[in-house]
C-alpha cells in the first residue's frame, strides 16, 4: 500500500486525496487493460487474421475512450467521496471505506469483462442489457455459471491476482482532519476541494460522454467502428461495463432519413408479399409443415454443406443430416439473421431479422405481428410449438402464444408421457435430451388433425456441452467441445426422420431444418464477420413435387423460410416477411441481411457489403472466405446494393416504430 506522508500542514499537501484519486483511477485503467488482453487471448482465433502489432496498438488505443467512460461511470461515487469538500472526512476510517468501494466496484467490472470473454464466441459482440431480458425466465443459470467457471478456472485465478495487486497498489492518502486546527486551514481546504471537485466533475462528465468538445454526442457502442477494420473487432475495442451502461433504457429503433416515406422506399424494397393476389382464387395445397430449429447447428459442422471446401475431404459431424441433404433443397450460401436463440425465432417463423437488438426484447415486440403459425391457423391448420426446456424458458412460451401457435409443449408436458422415460430424460441443465424429445414430438404430431404446422426447438447442442452417459463412448471428445453434441443431435434427427417416414402424415408434409444461430468454430472461414452467420437452410418435400431437391447456386437466409414455405403451399394472401421466396426468386436476386456491432451486412450478387448506417465500409467477394480483400468502390453492384439495403433498413425501422408489421 502506498501512503502520502504529511510532515507539515500546507495547502499544497492537502491535495493528497486528489493525487491518490488520480493514481487509483490509473489502477482501474490497468485492470481494464489486463481484461482486454485476456479477452484477446481467450478469443485469439477470431482476431488473428491479419492482426499486425501496429493494428493491435490501434485497437487498444481506440479502446481508451470507452474504458475512460466506463471507469468514470462506475467510479463516480468514489470520485465524489474522495473529493467531497468536507474536512471532517479526512480520517483513516473514511479512506478505508473509500478503498473498499473502489476495490468492490472495479472487481465487479473486471469479473464482468472476464465473463464476457467466455460468452463472446456465441454472440460475436460485447454483452448488452438485453441479456437480462433474454435469460430472465431461466432457473439454471447458476448451474451453467459454475460449469463455465470450472472450465475456465484460470480466469478465477487471474481475477484473484489482479484484485490482490490492485489492493496492494492502492494509494491511501494520509491527510488527517486532526491537523486542520484553524478556521483558516479548514476554509482553505474547503475552497481547494470545491475547485477540485468542480474541475474533476467536469472531466468525469466529459469522460462519460467520450469527449469535452461542445456539441459532441455521447459515444455509444457503435462508435467502436471508428477504430476497427471489421465489425468483429469492435468487441476488442469495447468493454462490457460500457456496453451495459450505454444500452440501459435506450430507444433501439429510429427511422433513418434514407427515404421520405414508406411508399418511396417501397419502390426499391417492400416486405409485403402477395400484394397483387388479394382476390386470387384459393388454390392452396393443404400440406403439413414441420420446422425443426436445431440449437447451435452451424453450417460449419455439416459435411454435406462443405463439400466445396477443405479440399473436398471434410466429412463433418452430421452423417444423418448429410443423407437428408441429398434429397432436399439446399442453398450454396445460407445464413442465419442473428447470433442468439431469441434472434432465430422471429427470423425463422416470422420473417423478421435482428437489427441492433433482439426484436423480442425491444418495445416493438408489443406491436401487432404474426408468424407462419398465425397465418396458417386462419387457414384451418392445427399449430403447435415444442421446446424441451421448462415452460417459459427463453420466453418461447410467451412468444409462441404471441405469434399464433395454438399449443405449446415443453419439459413438463414431456414428463407426463410415460412412453419416453419422463423426467429421467432431463439433461440436468437445459431440458430434455434431443433423442427422446424428438421422438415425443414425432408421436404427438401423429395425434394432430391435419393439416398441421409444428415447430420444434432442440436443446442438447448447447453449453455445458454434455451428452447422455450411454453415448459418451459412442461420441467421444473430438475437435472442439461441441462436436460430440452435434454428433448426438444429428443421431437424434436421423431417428426422428426414420420414425416420421413410418407415419401416414409423412408424405403430406414439407420439412424445414435450420439452426437458431451458429456456435463454436475451429475453422477461420467461419469466424469472419459473415462466416459467423453461416447456418443451414434445408427444405425437404418427400414427394419432391412442390420443392425440388438439389443444391442451388444462390443465397438463402432464415427470413426466407416463411415466404418459401407459403409459396410452396400456394398461399395467396398478403403477409410480411423481410425475406424472399427462394423457389421463385432468380438465384442472382436472392440475398441475406444481418447486423453485427453497428454494421449491417448485405449479401447479394456474390458479395458481402458492410454498411455502417451512413456509408459502405466493406465489399468482399463471398469466395474471399477470410474476407481479406476489401473492394469498396470497385464493385459495379455496390451502389444498387446500398440503395436496396437502405430501403430494407428504412422499411424495418419505420414499421417497428409505427407498428406496421402487418400488410
Amino acid at each position: 500500500m502506498v501512503r502520502f506522508h504529511n510532515s507539515k500542514i500546507s495547502s499544497c499537501r492537502w491535495i493528497g486525496p486528489f493525487v491518490a484519486l488520480l493514481l487509483n483511477l490509473l489502477i482501474a485503467l490497468g485492470m481494464y487493460f489486463i481484461a482486454r488482453v485476456e479477452f484477446l487471448l481467450e478469443n485469439y482465433s477470431y482476431f488473428s487474421e491479419d492482426l499486425t502489432f501496429s493494428h493491435l496498438c490501434s485497437l487498444f488505443a481506440g479502446s481508451l475512450p470507452f474504458d475512460k467512460s466506463a471507469i468514470a461511470y462506475t467510479n463516480s461515487l468514489y470520485i465524489l467521496m474522495m473529493l467531497f469538500p468536507l474536512w471532517l472526512k479526512e480520517t483513516p476510517v473514511y479512506h478505508k471505506v473509500c478503498k473498499w468501494l473502489f476495490i468492490v466496484v472495479n472487481t465487479i467490472a473486471l469479473v464482468i469483462n472476464l465473463c464476457d470473454s467466455v460468452y463472446f464466441p456465441y454472440t460475436l459482440r460485447r454483452t448488452t442489457t438485453s441479456v437480462f431480458h433474454e435469460f430472465r425466465n431461466e432457473t439454471n443459470l447458476g448451474d451453467v455459471f459454475w460449469g463455465e467457471l470450472l472450465g475456465h478456472w484460470y480466469l478465477l485465478l487471474l481475477a484473484i491476482a489482479v484484485v490482490w495487486l490492485a489492493w496492494k497498489l492502492y494509494v491511501m492518502p494520509r491527510t488527517d482532519a486532526k491537523q486542520l486546527l484553524t478556521v483558516k486551514q479548514r476554509l482553505i481546504y474547503t475552497g481547494v476541494y470545491t475547485v477540485l471537485l468542480v474541475f474533476t466533475g467536469y472531466m468525469t462528465v466529459g469522460a462519460c460522454r467520450g469527449g469535452w468538445a461542445s456539441g459532441i454526442r455521447p459515444i455509444t457502442i457503435n462508435n467502436a467502428n471508428e477504430y476497427v477494420d471489421r465489425p468483429t473487432e469492435c468487441a476488442l475495442v469495447l468493454n462490457t461495463p460500457f456496453s451495459l451502461i450505454r444500452t440501459v433504457n435506450k430507444d433501439v429503433f429510429e427511422v433513418p432519413n434514407y427515404y421520405t416515406s414508406l411508399d418511396e422506399s417501397g419502390k426499391v424494397f417492400t416486405p409485403i408479399h402477395n400484394r397483387q393476389t388479394v382476390n386470387a382464387p384459393d388454390t392452396m395445397k393443404r400440406k403439413n409443415v414441420v420446422v425443426l430449429i436445431v440449437e447451435s447447428f452451424g453450417r460449419e459442422y455439416i459435411g454435406g454443406l462443405n463439400k466445396m471446401y477443405f479440399g473436398g475431404k471434410y466429412k463433418g459431424y452430421t452423417p444423418n443430416v448429410d443423407k437428408l441433404i441429398e434429397k432436399s433443397a439446399v442453398w450454396y450460401y445460407s445464413f442465419c439473421n442473428g447470433r442468439k436463440s431469441i434472434d432465430g425465432m422471429p427470423s425463422v417463423l416470422c420473417g423478421i431479422p435482428m437489427f441492433k437488438e433482439p426484436f423480442v426484447l425491444t418495445p416493438s415486440s408489443m406491436n401487432s405481428y404474426t408468424s407462419m403459425a398465425g397465418l396458417l391457423d386462419k387457414e384451418g391448420y392445427t399449430t403447435s410449438f415444442f421446446h424441451g426446456a421448462n415452460r417459459g424458458s427463453m420466453g418461447f412460451l410467451a412468444f409462441s402464444k404471441k405469434v399464433g401457435f395454438q399449443q405449446y409443449y415443453g419439459r413438463q408436458d414431456f414428463d407426463q408421457d410415460s412412453r419416453f422415460g419422463g423426467d429421467k430424460q432431463y439433461d440436468g441443465h437445459w431440458g430434455i435430451w434431443d433423442e427422446p424429445f424428438l421422438q415425443y414430438w414425432c408421436a404427438k404430431l401423429g395425434t394432430m388433425k391435419q393439416p398441421f404446422m409444428s415447430a420444434c426447438f432442440t436443446v442438447s447442442s448447447h453449453t455445458p456441452y454434455v451428452i447422455p452417459d450411454k453415448y459418451k463412448k459412442v461420441y467421444p471428445e473430438e475437435g472442439i467441445v461441441i462436436h460430440k453434441c452435434i454428433r448426438y443431435t444429428d443421431m437424434a434427427i436421423g431417428k426422428f426422420f426414420r420414425e416420421a417416414e413410418k407415419q401416414p402424415w409423412f408424405k403430406n408434409t414439407i420439412f424445414v431444418l435450420t439452426s437458431d444461430h451458429t456456435n463454436l468454430s475451429d475453422h477461420q472461414q467461419y469466424q469472419t464477420d459473415i462466416g459467423g452467420f453461416c447456418s443451414p437452410i434445408i427444405v425437404y418435400d418427400p414427394t419432391a413435387k412442390l420443392v425440388k431437391p438439389g443444391m442451388r447456386n444462390a443465397i438463402a437466409q432464415q427470413i426466407d423460410i416463411l415466404p418459401t414455405v407459403l409459396g410452396a403451399l400456394g398461399y395467396n394472401k398478403p403477409f410480411l416477411s423481410f425475406g424472399c421466396n427462394l423457389l421463385t426468386t432468380p438465384d442472382d436476386d436472392t440475398y441475406a441481411v444481418n447486423y453485427l456491432n453497428g454494421i449491417y451486412q448485405y449479401v447479394k450478387h456474390g458479395y458481402t457489403m458492410q454498411f455502417d448506417g451512413n456509408k459502405v465500409v466493406g465489399m468482399y467477394k463471398l469466395t474471399d472466405l477470410l474476407m481479406q480483400h476489401n473492394l469498396v468502390g470497385r464493385v459495379p453492384q455496390q451502389a444498387q446494393m446500398e440503395r436496396e439495403l437502405k430501403a430494407i433498413i428504412y422499411q424495418y425501422m419505420y414499421r417497428m416504430v409505427h407498428d406496421r408489421l402487418h400488410p
